[in-house]
């Protein structure tokens, strides 16, 4: 049995503009689920009759591998695809571009599908299958109104070439996606070896190799790599990790591009707002003392190995992140599981702040920094509006539909996770974005509920 599913997306971009959007690469990034925990093995860099796209995702406790091929394309008005392997018995999925009466784009995309074991696949699986159908182009829909709507702020600047180190993280991931889709030259800087024919570039940190011919000619360097934070317990090597996979790295890299012959224009470095420390109540921004611990010195010496690329007159921006919000992994990551089961209340006694942004405001904002020449300096990277831990667990519980008033105690926390976990869930770091304010960006989110709402997609 054959069903047909149908969604309609409008925006407010030409129906070249959306096409063209479509056509590169990290369009495929873009509009996956922020939910969806994909991973991409291979993908043709086109939408050409015959090109084909493989991606691997979890269906319980395996992976699945989705092979879909191009089968029509007819631009600007469509282009097709079918599911050669899959979890569906058969997929197709035509992508349909037409203009409305004022000029603007409608995309309309219509899939047909069946499932395995015909009429009893239908019974067992159906409704949820178009429920999840729902939630996916849904959120495709948002998170493609969202990307033309910022790449057209910046329509009249010139595209950049633009180098990435930490490209395969969580948030570089989805930027190296929306510079890409974008029409900006994205390359990687990777430390394994560059693939043939991709646009990376390879490097060794830890040894100090870099090629600085390779350098030559990017407008722009973004460094979001280092050791994780919050991966392991931090035993005296890990914590030294931590600090020299960020300050060796920046300081390589700052180094070779001040000596360049062609500079780049923007140097842009990930930092934290554990610069901060642990500070209770204390209202902070981008004036506010340094604080004290390994965190803050951590950061400070990050910060620090710029100096050199800033000292050779290119524009330095360090990011001071806070809590990103992605379903898939980081710090959400961690406590969806305890929360969906009705643990996920306060920790102690819940009165430390949460600095938190969402993912796309993360992409958006590093984005806006990128292209607005006359900033410069460091920029805290956080919502608005940040909350206690007690009020992040209430909120993330009710739009979970779940209990959270269970606290855990910090000893708990300690005998689970060592001294990083206490020192990630019990410090209070209140961070302001007082800069990126004032600079004139547009907050997508700038109150918790709606951006779990938005990531997690239950609206």
């Amino acid at each position: 049995m054959s069903i047909n599913f149908e969604h309609t997306t409008e925006v407010e971009n030409s129906i070249d503009e959306a096409f063209a959007w479509h056509e590169r690469k990290g369009a495929f990034r873009r509009l996956m689920p922020p939910w969806e925990l994909a991973e991409e093995v291979r993908a043709d860099d086109n939408l050409n009759e015959g090109s084909q796209r493989i991606f691997r995702f979890p269906m319980g406790p395996i992976k699945m591998s989705w092979v879909a091929q191009h089968t029509a394309y007819n631009p600007p008005h469509s282009f097709e695809d079918i599911m050669l392997k899959g979890p569906f018995k058969s997929w197709h999925h035509i992508h349909k571009f037409s203009e409305n009466d004022d000029g603007k784009a409608v995309i309309h995309d219509q899939v047909n599908y069946r499932l395995p074991m015909g009429f009893i696949g239908n019974i067992v699986a159906g409704r949820m299958i178009k429920k999840r159908l729902t939630r996916m182009f849904t959120a495709r829909e948002i998170r493609l109104q969202r990307d033309l709507k910022r790449h057209a702020e910046f329509s009249s600047a010139s595209k950049k070439k633009i180098l990435v180190a930490g490209s395969s993280g969580l948030i570089g991931r989805q930027l190296v996606a929306f510079l890409d889709t974008g029409g900006h030259d994205v390359w990687r800087l990777v430390r394994r070896a560059a693939k043939p024919n991709e646009k990376e570039l390879t490097w060794s940190p830890e040894n100090g190799e870099i090629n600085p011919n390779e350098l030559e000619g990017f407008d722009a360097v973004i460094h979001l790599g280092g050791a994780g934070i919050g991966d392991k317990r931090w035993s005296k090597k890990r914590m030294k990790l931590i600090e020299t996979s960020r300050t060796e790295s920046t300081s390589l890299l700052a180094e070779t591009i001040a000596k360049l012959d062609k500079k780049p224009e923007c140097f842009i470095v990930s930092s934290a707002v554990g610069w901060y420390g642990d500070r209770g109540d204390e209202l902070l921004d981008e004036n506010s003392t340094p604080g004290e611990g390994f965190l803050p010195n951590t950061c400070a010496k990050w910060e620090q190995a710029c100096q050199v690329a800033k000292d050779a007159g290119i524009r330095t921006l360090n990011l001071r992140t806070g809590i990103v919000l992605d379903a898939t992994g980081g710090a959400l990551g961690k406590m969806l599981l305890p929360a969906k089961l009705g643990a996920g209340g306060p920790i102690g006694r819940g009165k430390q702040w949460y600095s938190w942004i969402s993912m796309d405001d993360q992409i958006y904002a590093t984005h806006f920094l990128l292209m607005n020449d006359n900033l410069e300096g460091a920029f805290n990277l956080v919502a608005p509006n940040a909350v206690t831990q007690k009020t992040f667990a209430k909120q993330l519980g009710k739009v979970l539909r779940r209990p959270a008033f269970m606290p855990t105690p910090p000893l708990g926390i300690w005998l689970l996770f060592g001294k990083m976990g206490v020192a990630l869930t019990t410090e209070s770091t209140r961070v302001n974005p007082t800069k990126l304010s004032d600079a004139g960006y547009r907050f997508e989110h700038e109150n918790l509920e709606p951006a779990l709402r938005d990531c997690l997609g239950i609206w």
